[in-house]
């Protein structure tokens, strides 16, 4: 479908900055601070051309602009608004700010590859054999190589600084809620190239409660940003190891309780990149600062790659008394069934797929199992589609679409958003139990499901929803699964989703095939492939609530062949 022609007006992004200013004001009031404030009120004071050109800068990467080959069209006095946001404060020349050395990168990403090369040389510093090099590689040798050099007084004059970079990222981050949104969204919305779910923007509630849950959410934002730029720039493990010990130290007993599911997360993280580094026992120390999974289960895989198998039984005990997902229940089974056991075990995800049916496929299909398994299913006069994670989310997302984005739920916090805060925390099924169990009584009569689900489609098709993907085919698929699964069951599977949001809508089989007398969904497996934790919960779920399923092998008809 092509996208509408629209042209947005020429200061369409000024217009989006006052609107975000003026949104934070009244959501934020009460957590704003004095320079917050202050820079609010100082915007408002500018000439148009002034608030232009500062909201360009600042919708830019980085925090500093060359300033001599400047062309917006719509600002009328460039030279004249420079000049006035130099005095205003609200950009600062080269010289009249301390440049750290550790800004110096992002003051060099500026200039091209010949810039770099004439600042070198500018420094005295020899370029023999740089030419060839990309301009990160140069960058990198400009670094290592301007440490004792006066390199800030060599640098063009016709350089700036973005003023209030501090308070810009405070009030966007306020608006959205994170950092990695920008004001584009406005764009994708005002174009037509996204569809969001419309908002009374009077119930519209803020994010943060207290000041020091905005900066504490910031702040380990921050700090994840930090250590992705230090991965990109290959800093020496060991060093990221010391950065994030120091950090994570002064942290974790003084942030706030609403922030401690991002901090964990973060630590996850650092803890699997340490353990992929080969660094144990610093893996092992930063793994040990959280419970969150996968966090135990890599201790224990830690653990017993430096032969400390009784503290990996011991914590694998204690895993499966208070597994949070599928992954670490039957992780603890086998492991410790594997330690048990003299003789070599199969894992209970092994012993699934070595018990299931299989059937043969032409080699043609090798990859496309999945169709491939269709098509011979389809020959035998059955019908079928693919299944997965995508329909059951699509069934769940239109069923409860209103309670989703339910702004009475208190997660839905502006207007570009594009799926409720509390989606994947515990608190979505707390905040929304007695409403998700009214809808269900829907299910009991078909034609009211029917009519129901058609409706939600059609108003809301295209608008974006985390769980529904609008794709073709996606209404036949969604009214032929709620056709034929009881009521009972279907409304045990969508409470299972709702119950925990971010495992339970993974691991569904791959295929639904029915005939007129009956239905299955199919987890097809190729001879390389294996079931997941996830998957093997959900087959097992089915089994004890009596939804047909099954796990498919597929073996290739022509055998002779060493296919690799």
């Amino acid at each position: 479908m092509p996208l509408p022609n629209i042209e947005l007006p020429p200061k369409y992004y000024l217009t989006y900055f006052e609107y975000l200013l003026n949104f934070v004001e009244a959501k934020y009031a009460h957590i704003l601070n004095e320079e917050e404030r202050n820079f609010i009120t100082n915007f408002k004071l500018l000439s148009e051309d002034e608030k232009c050109l500062f909201v360009r800068f600042s919708n830019r990467k980085g925090v500093f602009f060359k300033t001599d080959k400047l062309n917006y069209t719509e600002i009328d006095d460039i030279p004249k608004a420079l000049n006035s946001l130099k005095i205003k404060g609200f950009l600062h020349e080269i010289e009249s700010i301390k440049v750290e050395h550790f800004l110096l990168i992002g003051l060099l990403e500026i200039f091209t590859k010949p810039e770099l090369l004439a600042f070198l040389k500018t420094l005295q510093i020899e370029t023999k054999g740089l030419s060839g090099l990309k301009k990160e590689s140069i960058l990198d040798f400009c670094i290592e190589n301007t440490i004792q050099k006066p390199w800030l007084a060599v640098l063009p004059k016709n350089i700036v600084h973005l003023g209030f970079e501090t308070e810009t990222m405070m009030l966007k981050f306020l608006f959205f809620g994170n950092r990695h949104a920008e004001m584009t969204e406005f764009v994708i919305r005002d174009l037509g190239i996204m569809k969001y779910q419309e908002f009374d923007e009077d119930k519209l509630v803020a994010q943060f409660a207290t000041r020091q849950e905005a900066e504490d959410k910031l702040k380990v934002s921050l700090a994840k940003e930090d250590f992705y730029t230090m991965q990109a720039a290959q800093i020496d493990p060991q060093n990221i190891y010391i950065w994030f010990d120091d950090w994570a130290a002064t942290q974790k007993n003084i942030l706030d309780p609403s922030v401690l599911p991002n901090y964990e997360r973060l630590v996850v993280k650092v803890g699997m990149y340490l353990e992929k580094q080969k660094l144990y026992q610093e893996a092992l120390s930063i793994l040990r600062l959280t419970k969150l999974a996968p966090s135990r289960e890599r201790q224990v895989r830690v653990l017993q790659k430096i032969n400390h198998l009784d503290e990996a039984k011991a914590l694998c005990e204690i895993l499966l008394g208070d597994f949070q997902n599928a992954d670490e229940r039957f992780f603890a089974i086998d492991f410790l069934e594997k330690l048990s056991s003299k003789k070599r075990t199969k894992k209970a995800v092994t012993q699934q797929l070595h018990n299931s049916e299989s059937i043969a496929i032409p080699l043609d299909w090798k990859y496309q199992v999945e169709a491939g398994v269709i098509d011979y299913y389809e020959q035998q006069g059955h019908r079928a589609f693919f299944a997965e994670n995508h329909l059951w989310k699509s069934i769940f997302g239109l069923l409860f679409w209103d309670i989703v984005f339910d702004t009475n739920a208190m997660a839905i916090h502006h207007p570009l958003q594009r799926s409720p805060s509390d989606l994947y925390k515990p608190i979505f099924w707390e905040n929304r139990r007695n409403k998700l169990l009214e809808r269900l009584e829907i299910l009991n009569d078909p034609a009211d499901w029917q009519v129901y689900i058609e409706q939600i489609f059609f108003e809301k098709h295209g608008t974006t929803n985390p769980l529904v993907e609008w794709f073709p085919g996606i209404f036949e698929a969604v009214n032929v699964v709620l056709s034929k699964i009881e009521a009972p069951k279907m409304a045990k599977i969508m409470l299972e989703m709702a119950k925990n949001m971010k495992e339970n809508t993974r691991g569904f089989p791959d295929l639904f095939m029915w005939t007129a007398d009956g239905y299955s969904f199919v987890e097809v497996k190729s001879p390389t492939d294996n079931l997941s934790n996830q998957q093997l919960y959900w087959l097992h779920y089915f089994e004890e609530i009596g939804v047909n399923s099954k796990v498919l092998r597929v073996t290739w008809e022509d055998t002779n062949l060493n296919f690799t």
